[in-house]
């Protein structure tokens, strides 16, 4: 009996075990570090992303490895999302504040003008300036690819404006920690800056790793409220689809010219992902003590062990040199649009007073 007689399963195994066994490799280096110099410098998110990262770069996965390494990227992280939403609790959320919940949606949608306005000064497509400042200002390739067809964008602008999100993505991880010692930020503010500037929740995850369980906590709050904010951005540009359509930009040099797909309405499930209400629904429950305490560091583990593999997995799905295929207008709007971005972020943190 073959594979596609008994479902998906046996065609992730082998993915999934070479995500787990780069995990293993991480968490083996990070309990060296702590045995050598007292303590992790990079901790095992990081070292899974930097080791699939290296392996990607060495030897590109056929199509047997794919399918386990896109489950563990994107099954068993939201998996890890929704387990995570157990260590939030109400007064976790209420100490955020109503300024901070709508100075993030303000920020949101600052961005995308600031973005898309960046894009287009620099040459880009309508089209794809949009999915770029999307994908910038909420959350990388899944706005992007919500976006995407709302818009009518084709394959060739998703490709090309998704190219450095898992890239910039790992830059963004390794460096935003250094960003503490150098603006003198406290904990809590650190948390709210990679929330409001990292691409996806488990990179927040990672680059808030390094300043404790509170900044993870900060993070993952302001990351899923910037998450939610998709649904509002996707319905605003399904109204405005009709000028869209009638866009007349040349494709910019890398994209080939083709007729595009029409914009289309997109199913309400994309615009408010199921690992986002899993998450408030266990935080939830963790409010009204339905989750009894001695589990909660069990399921903090196991989140935790996920959230690696899925490290493991992004890193191995990073092809640096994608970044050089799409073309410097691109790379320019990318990378000016996360320097804004991350501008306005430490503009709101400072504006309304994060302690």
């Amino acid at each position: 009996m073959n594979s596609s007689s008994t479902g998906g399963a046996p065609r992730i195994w082998p993915g999934v075990l070479l995500c787990a066994g780069v995990s293993a490799l991480a968490l083996g280096i990070e309990h060296v570090e702590a045995g050598y110099f007292g303590r992790a410098w990079l901790e095992a998110l990081v070292m899974a992303i930097l080791l699939g990262t290296v392996i990607r770069s060495l030897w590109t996965p056929d199509s047997r490895w794919r399918p386990g390494i896109s489950f563990s990227a994107k099954s068993l992280l939201e998996i890890a999302v929704v387990l995570l939403g157990a260590s939030l609790s109400a007064a976790t959320i209420a100490a955020a504040g109503a300024a901070l919940l709508v100075g993030i949606a303000a920020v949101v949608f600052v961005a995308i003008g600031l973005s898309y306005a960046i894009g287009r000064l620099l040459g880009l497509p309508q089209r794809m300036a949009i999915l770029v400042a999307c994908g910038n200002s909420i959350c990388g390739n899944s706005a992007i690819a919500a976006v995407a067809p709302v818009i009518g964008a084709d394959g060739d602008d998703v490709a090309a404006s998704i190219a450095f999100t898992a890239v910039l993505g790992v830059i963004v991880v390794l460096c935003l920690p250094l960003l503490i010692p150098a603006l003198g930020l406290s904990i809590h503010q650190f948390g709210v800056l990679s929330g409001l500037t990292v691409y996806a929740v488990p990179q927040v995850i990672a680059a808030t790793a390094p300043a404790g369980a509170a900044a993870i906590q900060v993070g993952t709050l302001v990351k899923l409220v910037r998450v939610l904010m998709l649904g509002p951005v996707v319905l605003i540009l399904s109204m405005l689809s009709g000028r869209l359509r009638e866009e007349t930009d040349e494709p910019a040099p890398h994209v080939t010219a083709g007729d595009r797909p029409p914009p289309k309405r997109i199913a309400v499930h994309h615009l408010v992902p199921w690992f986002i209400v899993g998450f408030l629904v266990m935080a939830a429950f963790r409010s009204a003590g339905l989750i009894p305490t001695v589990l909660l560091t069990p399921l903090a583990m196991v989140a935790n062990l996920l959230t690696i593999v899925s490290m493991a997995a992004l890193g191995l799905g990073v092809d640096i040199r994608s970044v050089a295929q799409a073309g410097p207008r691109v790379t320019g709007a990318v990378v000016l649009s996360l320097l804004a971005l991350a501008a306005i972020s430490l503009g709101l943190i400072h504006l309304i007073g994060v302690a």
